[in-house]
């Protein structure tokens, strides 16, 4: 089985792939199965059609997915496609804590199968921008960061997984931040994860950004294992077609090196395990 959990197409405002082109691009690839995880940034972007007036930047409008032309679009794919590869139906929801009751309402009207959850922002500052880091020392924007993980989490459990945990490592002008220095706090995260029957994802990107380490890295994938954790995805965080598929067999191999022996692909919120 070779999955990909983390895909984005022309329905997040950072991407311009086809969603038919992703589909046939992954069959021609081989996968087995993928599942769309458009973004969704409530704080930061608007829904299509809501009170308050889209943003955009230079031409690319700061928005958030547009529900059901995306929904509709996905069962298109399943219609034409559906005896050739699995698509599943999900988002990625960038969580903040002022945000909670948007996405609350958001889950509860569409029939997802998986929902990719992430730290984009916090105060509705962006990491990419150096907003959130400007001002602050490398100790405080770290631990604001997982601060707001965990705040987030202790609250709102309409997820499977938390993605590319460590994202700020991306970001950090300063390099990486002692692991040891977070580990309590990443302990509590994957505690609560861990107890609430939810995952992590294994997000592939780090190797083409070149990052020193995996996302997350050893040290998290490791504690997750000591911890208990077994619900684990792996995507590719695509938004081009050279994006999909992408490093998904050498992530397989460095999981069964940590000691995994399966991971995850999801229907109707519900976790299938695959022997790695």
């Amino acid at each position: 089985m070779i999955a990909d959990y983390h895909v984005h197409t022309e329905y997040s405002d950072d991407s311009v792939y086809p969603m038919e082109s992703v589909v046939t691009d992954a069959i021609e690839l081989g996968l087995n199965e993928i599942c769309f995880t458009d973004h969704v940034d409530y704080g930061v972007k608007c829904d299509w059609g809501g009170r308050k007036r889209i943003k955009y930047r230079n031409s690319e409008p700061l928005a958030n997915v547009y529900y059901p032309q995306y929904i509709e679009e996905i069962k298109e794919m399943q219609y034409l496609y559906g005896d050739k590869i699995g698509i599943r139906m999900g988002l990625e929801f960038g969580v903040q804590t002022h945000t909670i009751p948007m996405f609350q309402a958001l889950f509860h009207k569409y029939p997802f199968d998986f929902i990719i959850l992430s730290i984009h922002q916090v105060g509705n500052l962006e990491f990419w921008t150096q907003d959130f880091q400007r001002g602050k020392t490398q100790q405080e924007y770290n631990e604001k960061y997982y601060e707001e993980m965990l705040a987030v989490i202790q609250q709102y459990k309409d997820y499977s997984v938390l993605g590319h945990m460590d994202l700020i490592v991306r970001y950090d002008k300063n390099g990486v931040y002692p692991f040891q220095k977070i580990k309590p706090l990443i302990e509590k995260i994957l505690r609560t994860v861990i107890s609430d029957g939810k995952g992590i994802e294994v997000n592939t990107s780090s190797y083409r950004y070149g990052l020193s380490d995996t996302t997350p890295s050893v040290d998290i994938l490791k504690l997750y294992r000591e911890l208990g954790g077994k619900i684990i995805t792996i995507g590719s965080d695509s938004h081009k077609s050279e994006h999909l598929g992408a490093y998904i067999k050498e992530t397989k191999e460095l999981l069964r090196d940590l000691g995994y022996t399966q991971f995850c692909t999801y229907k109707k919120m519900s976790p299938i395990f695959h022997d790695l």
